[in-house]
């Protein structure tokens, strides 16, 4: 676990302890005034999801609780998920670059916000020609009532159920879980790249708060993931020790975040250190957890910063590799 160690420094731990925090934040309803009126956790059933593919990381040990679901902000939100699935949204044949793109949503591991930073963010995605992959990834067991549910996130605030800090020397053991998923979605879409018209050596991954902790440990201690380009979305920004053939990275963030806003940018710094591409876009406004809500404030631009960011690196252009032919139709997905 030593070598593991040196690839998330202690300032990392302390990131991925508030990065708990950080969705529970989003679902208490302090991340989005223009959507306070909804700001209510509404139980509702279990949305449709005729084209979601299981992963096959097998159930969540231990999990007793069923997956449910709740609308929140005028938006859709999963918990108590304890099987891994994958949601394919492929592009118009026309516009199909062979990029692919793994979106893992964020919700502090207890939720998932899977329509804003979820599909939605994957059908805009495929709309500009890069085939997109929703990751419903495992969650940590929360009570299956939503009032008790409301109870155990008060008792979070108030410090009387915190879990306890990780340990310094087993950096991503509680998200063995989450990173198998990632590894298995990385895999999944590898192996059926030539079905979906998908060159398997650009495939990247982008992740929102949860998300972008996922998205960074997968990137450091996934093994055979290896995404070929990342993008962390008001995610932890602690220094970590960066590969020699880390991937590009994107990142952006509003310095208004209550989360992360305050932090460092030590993410930042190691990257270019290491000489390896990084963008960042700090937003002055838009709080955590905009994802593609609508707001006033410029950080609503972070999407399409981010194409131009994966034009620029040639994800939206056919290499001839792996992205000939046509990909299914479009609409596939939520």
């Amino acid at each position: 676990m030593r070598k593991m160690s040196s690839l998330w420094t202690k300032r990392a731990f302390a990131g991925h302890f508030r990065l708990a925090v950080a969705g529970l934040l989003l679902v208490a309803g302090l991340a989005l005034p223009a959507h306070a009126q909804n700001d209510r956790m509404t139980p509702i059933a279990t949305p449709s999801q005729p084209n979601a593919i299981e992963l096959g990381t097998g159930p969540l040990p231990g999990a007793k609780n069923p997956e449910t679901w709740h609308s929140q902000y005028g938006s859709q939100f999963a918990r108590n998920v304890t099987i891994a699935m994958l949601t394919p949204f492929l592009p118009d044949p026309a516009k199909a670059s062979g990029a692919a793109i793994i979106v893992a949503p964020g919700g502090g591991f207890v939720t998932l916000s899977m329509e804003n930073e979820g599909w939605n963010v994957a059908r805009a995605l495929a709309q500009n020609g890069v085939a997109a992959f929703v990751l419903k990834y495992r969650l940590h067991q929360t009570p299956a009532d939503m009032p008790g549910f409301e109870k155990s996130m008060r008792e979070m605030f108030s410090g009387a159920a915190r879990p306890p800090r990780p340990d310094p020397e087993k950096p991503f053991a509680g998200l063995a879980p989450q990173i198998a998923d990632a590894r298995a979605a990385f895999a999944l879409i590898r192996k059926r790249s030539a079905e979906w018209h998908v060159d398997p050596n650009r495939i990247g991954m982008i992740g929102f708060s949860a998300g972008a902790g996922l998205t960074m440990a997968t990137t450091l201690a996934g093994e055979d993931a290896k995404p070929a380009f990342i993008a962390i979305i008001y995610g932890p920004l602690a220094s970590v020790t960066v590969p020699a053939d880390a991937p590009p990275l994107f990142i952006a963030l509003a310095a208004d975040d209550p989360i992360f806003g305050n932090s460092g940018y030590g993410l930042i710094d190691s990257w270019k250190a290491a000489k390896r591409p990084v963008e960042f876009h700090l937003y002055e406004q838009g709080g955590h957890g905009f994802g593609m809500y609508p707001k006033e404030t410029t950080s609503t631009g972070w999407f399409d910063a981010f194409v131009r960011w994966l034009g620029m690196h040639g994800m939206l252009k056919p290499t001839g590799s792996g992205s000939s032919g046509a990909a299914t139709s479009p609409g596939v997905g939520n």
